[in-house]
């Protein structure tokens, strides 16, 4: 699935549910859920926006650049506004809202836009209003129980937070005994050590936020952005099956609850 030619990618029967690495299939949710979302770029930015008159341009440097997801953290008093504004002039932009801190910003943000929602964090209240909601989410998790609790309540698609604390050696870890979940991991990844991480099994993409410098967005220099959102989609070329570009997209359906 490429920036150019996707399907919605807003919540269907599962929302979250990554069971393997073989495509998509029709009797499970198509290509609703949050594969498709991870399927996008081998790299999600991560941006801080304080005002929709910037994100707009921002969001369409990035997709000049290839990249056709972003997610805008919560924040600021305008990322609400940010998301929105996304939403409705870039349509071929796939826009989400991060550090979703409880189920109230949960529903702002799905009634603003966004088409999939990061947590940094879990708890079980969280967990269940993002299953009960069905727009496709990534739980933030740092610890294998917490790894289990979101797959427990059918998120299979989790985001490692912070990632540059457990790292790489946590994620060939959990791989072990937790084969069936894979990772977006944020927090701390640099352009230097993105290709560390993406070559793992189990990780789908990376969230980072050097592909929108904070001076760059503030002078405007979307040229600038444009040209690290091109390098950061070099970083998925040849890969294969694996959620990243020139990929199938990783299977979606239901988790373990819904088995």
């Amino acid at each position: 699935m490429n920036a150019g030619g996707r399907d919605d990618v807003r919540g269907t029967d599962s929302g979250n549910g990554v069971a393997g690495r073989s495509g998509l299939s029709e009797g499970d949710g198509g290509s609703g859920g949050i594969g498709a979302v991870l399927a996008l770029s081998p790299v999600v930015p991560v941006v801080t926006v304080d005002s929709p008159g910037r994100a707009v341009p921002l969001a369409e440097a990035l997709l000049a650049g290839g990249v056709g997801v972003v997610e805008v953290t919560l924040r600021t008093p305008g990322a609400l506004e940010a998301v929105r504004a996304i939403a409705e002039d870039v349509p071929d932009m796939v826009v989400g809202a991060g550090t979703v801190l409880t189920p109230r910003r949960a529903d702002e943000a799905a009634e603003a836009g966004a088409r999939f929602l990061v947590t940094p964090g879990t708890t079980d209240r969280m967990l269940r209003h993002l299953v009960a909601i069905g727009v496709p989410a990534l739980p933030g998790v740092a610890t294998v129980s917490e790894v289990l609790a979101a797959r427990e309540a059918g998120m299979l698609a989790q985001k490692l937070f912070p990632a540059s604390v457990p790292g790489t050696p946590f994620l060939r870890s959990v791989a072990g005994p937790v084969p069936d979940v894979v990772f977006c991991p944020t927090g701390g990844i640099t352009a230097a050590t993105a290709a560390d991480y993406l070559a793992l099994d189990n990780v789908a993409c990376v969230g980072g936020s050097w592909l929108t410098p904070g001076d760059a967005v503030r002078a405007g220099d979307w040229a600038r952005i444009t040209g690290l959102a091109a390098a950061a989609v070099r970083l998925g070329a040849g890969t294969g099956g694996d959620g990243r570009p020139g990929s199938a997209p990783p299977h979606v359906g239901p988790g373990p609850t819904g088995a």
